[in-house]
């Protein structure tokens, strides 16, 4: 008898633990390089507002923008290695890793939304398979508006960057004030206010999202809607960590990460206009591209592309060809 209430003890402690690793708690964290009150930082927050509503609080994501955490260079590494369970990139930070991560910044590659949507589609499997080869998932991408060209000083054409200050934050746009005839300042997005309250840039390219957080208004005076290209965030996640979820929780992350991705896409296009809007309205000349200057953006971004799809070899070429199918 004793035995027997011994083996009903033990079945009871089984199912409680059972029952109790079912509504454990799981607490995220999340690490994002931007502002709290970016568009990319309130999409993650929603994001993890629906993982918590569709689990019923199984699973928490505790974001921690402004690279408060760790730095926007560093956000993939302590994904990959388990430091945190989740992380928002801009993804050809990573392009001095493996050329796959740089396709969206190829100039004048893919210069409106529609584009960089076929672009994403294109490329998505590939890039997929870089994460997964190192231990993450990706669960979605949003991009930033297009990339225009700010500027202490009227720019005419390429001739115009010569020997000036031009701010790049990653290998594309490194090697983009290069060929301008510039000198490239590795500046990312966290540190900008202060790069430019300290005059150590006087041009850079980047959307009008972030031109509109760092209050580019302050020090620069125009702002050229070049459109040059339409770099994208991904957000990713340890898949040991995803795997540890159950199936129920890791079917509600998926789900909310698709509406996330639609989401983000239509506020990014929307807000563009809105950021553009403002920055005219801070007082900013925000004017089209001249002939030449456009002419001369070109050219440098057919160099780019060559040298890119050199460097993609046919990966690569694969991507961009299904892309311009």
């Amino acid at each position: 008898m004793t035995m027997l209430r011994s083996l009903a003890f033990a079945a009871g402690v089984a199912a409680a633990l059972s029952v109790a690793r079912a509504n454990a708690q799981v607490v995220w964290s999340l690490p994002s390089a931007y502002p709290t009150d970016n568009f990319h930082t309130e999409n993650l927050r929603l994001f993890a507002q629906d993982v918590a509503v569709a689990t019923g609080g199984k699973l928490t994501i505790t974001l921690h923008p402004g690279a408060l955490l760790f730095s926007a260079t560093a956000i993939k590494t302590a994904v990959r290695i388990g430091q945190v369970q989740a992380g928002e990139v801009l993804l050809s930070l990573h392009e001095s890793e493996d050329p796959i991560f740089g396709i969206d910044v190829v100039p004048f590659l893919a210069v409106s939304y529609e584009d960089a949507r076929k672009l994403w589609e294109a490329s998505r499997q590939a890039i997929e398979a870089r994460f997964a080869s190192q231990g993450m998932i990706v669960l979605f991408a949003v991009p930033w508006p297009p990339q225009g060209l700010y500027s202490t000083r009227e720019i005419n054409s390429v001739a115009d960057f010569k020997d000036v200050s031009l701010r790049a934050y990653n290998r594309a746009t490194q090697r983009l004030a290069e060929l301008l005839g510039a000198y490239p300042v590795m500046v990312q997005a966290a540190d900008l206010p202060q790069a430019l309250a300290t005059g150590l840039i006087k041009t850079f390219m980047t959307s009008s999202a972030t031109g509109y957080d760092s209050k580019a208004w302050e020090h620069m005076r125009y702002f050229y809607d070049t459109r040059a290209w339409i770099p994208k965030n991904v957000v990713f996640a340890n898949r040991a960590a995803f795997d540890a979820l159950d199936a129920p929780t890791r079917a509600a992350v998926l789900k909310a990460a698709a509406t996330a991705q639609a989401r983000g896409w239509k506020t990014s296009e929307e807000k563009n206009k809105w950021y553009i809007e403002q920055l005219a309205a801070h007082g900013m000349k925000v004017l089209p591209p001249g002939a030449s200057l456009k002419a001369g953006l070109e050219n440098v971004g057919n160099q780019l592309t060559e040298e890119w799809l050199e460097k993609a070899s046919g990966d690569g070429r694969t991507v961009v060809a299904a892309y311009k199918k």
